[in-house]
């Protein structure tokens, strides 16, 4: 049995555009196939910058909004966001499932390995990686953090000076684009997926607010995800479409990633 968990957040990115991820996880949430669909009633406004990460009032009470839907959900989870800060709840609750046997493959253009003191835009979203670590505030990182061993970081093409020092001091595995393929080596259940859209190609897959060139090519990201044995749990983020009417070839794209997730 699959849920899907509609988390429309949007206050995690400091994109112009970031309130288009609200329509965005909507619509994403219809395309995956799932036995039921429940829908976390997240905070529609934003709000003040505090310890240097916008809208922090907001995320917090969206992430207990969050575990509190979760608390009731006896299925296999897949999250459908919203920005990537919609991941810390499912994940946290996967980790508390299944332990330090736990790895969390982060599919996604950028590491999210940045602190308050090194992105001054305070955007969380960017930050989200570092917080499953436990290096976060209260409120926002899991209380139990995860080991630097058990995360793995795909399709990785722009992350800063800061992110890139703090992946070498941690050790987090590291694969960009080219090497895609290579998060497979080793890699056994239980695994929980996260995919960024914008690990994507962007002149393939553009409805993101964090485009980023020369990204992975969705039939590729579909074959990939489709080999990785022992998927637990997942999550689809940021999906940002500018206009009412759905982009058919995004759309069959998403179908496809979300088949993949949970076939």
């Amino acid at each position: 049995m699959t849920t899907v968990l509609s988390v429309p957040q949007w206050q995690g990115s400091a994109s112009g555009q970031a309130p288009r991820l609200t329509a965005g996880a909507r619509r994403a949430a219809e395309l995956v196939p799932a036995d039921a669909v429940v829908t976390v009633p997240v905070l529609e406004t934003g709000g003040e910058k505090v310890a240097g990460i916008r809208a922090f009032d907001a995320l917090v009470e969206n992430q207990r909004l969050t575990r509190e839907a979760l608390a009731g959900i006896d299925d296999r989870v897949i999250t459908v966001g919203g920005d990537c800060a919609v991941d810390i709840a499912p994940i946290g609750a996967a980790h508390a499932r299944f332990g330090d046997a736990l790895t969390v493959l982060w599919i996604d253009a950028h590491p999210d390995v940045y602190s308050p003191q090194t992105l001054p835009s305070g955007a969380f979203h960017g930050m989200v990686v570092r917080a499953l670590l436990g290096d976060g505030p209260a409120g926002l990182a899991l209380e139990r953090p995860l080991a630097p061993r058990q995360v793995i970081i795909a399709g990785e093409r722009a992350g800063d000076a800061s992110e890139h020092e703090y992946l070498a001091k941690t050790g987090l595995r590291r694969y960009g684009v080219d090497d895609v393929e290579r998060v497979l080596d080793g890699l056994r259940g239980p695994v929980y997926v996260h995919i960024d859209l914008d690990v994507l190609e962007p002149a393939a897959f553009g409805s993101t607010c964090y485009p980023e060139p020369d990204g992975v090519q969705p039939q590729r990201l579909i074959d990939l995800v489709a080999r990785i044995d022992g998927i637990v749990g997942a999550a689809i983020t940021e999906h940002a479409p500018a206009g009412d009417e759905p982009d058919p070839g995004e759309a069959e794209i998403i179908r496809r990633l979300g088949a993949s997730l949970t076939r």
